[in-house]
């Protein structure tokens, strides 16, 4: 049984991760095709050297960024509050925007656009970028800042309430630090999940603001770019090591 188990989960991480290996080692390949002719880092350099590719770069990086600040500012002290209070109907509605489908939530926030921008005159772009990535990212930010305080002590905060200390500095002095190894697992969660987006951020940005996926996405449609699976490549590795250590960070 246990060989079994064993070749079962070998084959279940190959049917995961062989389609990323290939496309790892066919971004050295100095052919344009699927037909391996040498090694070669030409398609790294053609990426690097593309303006789009950066313009989209740097978008996808301040956009993520400032949704993991805000998000996780926000998500931290719903959780906390949803701790304290006990609202299993608040709760329980917050993790909707986890099951909803995201082509659900792109236009149902491009309508809610549309029909503000009638009354502020604002068009499309990263702000609207931003403020949906925060919107969908909070309920991943509660989701793992809560599971911390299920196992929190909430004596310690009593103890240093009765010592004189206000309920914010109770918060920040006692509650915070043990929280923090959570809070941070949260913020590379939301950065990898905003940096990923696709679909809900091609609904609701502007003409100013394409991200990576999206600029990937055109790139692949136009025909096969063997630059694609270098771009590719370096975000599987570097959204990786996020991941490792945010696993790492909620194990503690």
């Amino acid at each position: 049984m246990s060989r079994w188990l064993s070749l079962y989960a070998v084959g279940a991480y190959a049917f995961l991760h062989l389609p990323l290996a290939v496309l790892a080692v066919f971004s050295f390949n100095s052919s344009r095709f699927t037909t391996w002719e040498g090694f070669s880092l030409t398609w790294y350099r053609a990426a690097f050297a593309d303006t789009q590719l950066g313009e989209a770069t740097i978008n996808s990086f301040l956009i993520a960024l400032a949704a993991t600040v805000l998000a996780t500012a926000a998500g931290t002290l719903c959780a906390y509050g949803l701790w304290k209070r006990g609202s299993k109907w608040i709760t329980t509605s917050l993790y909707l925007s986890l099951v909803t489908p995201e082509i659900v939530i792109g236009i149902a926030l491009l309508a809610f656009y549309q029909w503000m921008f009638r009354y502020l005159r604002i068009q499309l772009g990263m702000h609207t970028v931003i403020l949906a990535h925060v919107m969908f990212s909070l309920a991943y930010v509660v989701t793992v800042v809560a599971a911390r305080l299920r196992t929190f002590d909430a004596s310690q905060e009593e103890a240093a309430l009765d010592l004189g200390a206000t309920e914010w500095q109770a918060f920040f002095h006692v509650t915070l630090p043990q929280l923090l190894p959570a809070v941070i697992s949260a913020a590379l969660l939301v950065f990898i999940v905003s940096f990923d987006d696709f679909v809900i951020t091609s609904l609701v940005a502007g003409v100013d603001s394409e991200t990576l996926p999206m600029v990937i996405y055109a790139m692949a449609r136009r025909g096969f770019n063997p630059t694609v699976n270098a771009i590719s490549t370096l975000i599987v590795v570097g959204l990786g090591v996020l991941i490792v250590a945010g696993e790492r960070l909620r194990e503690k």
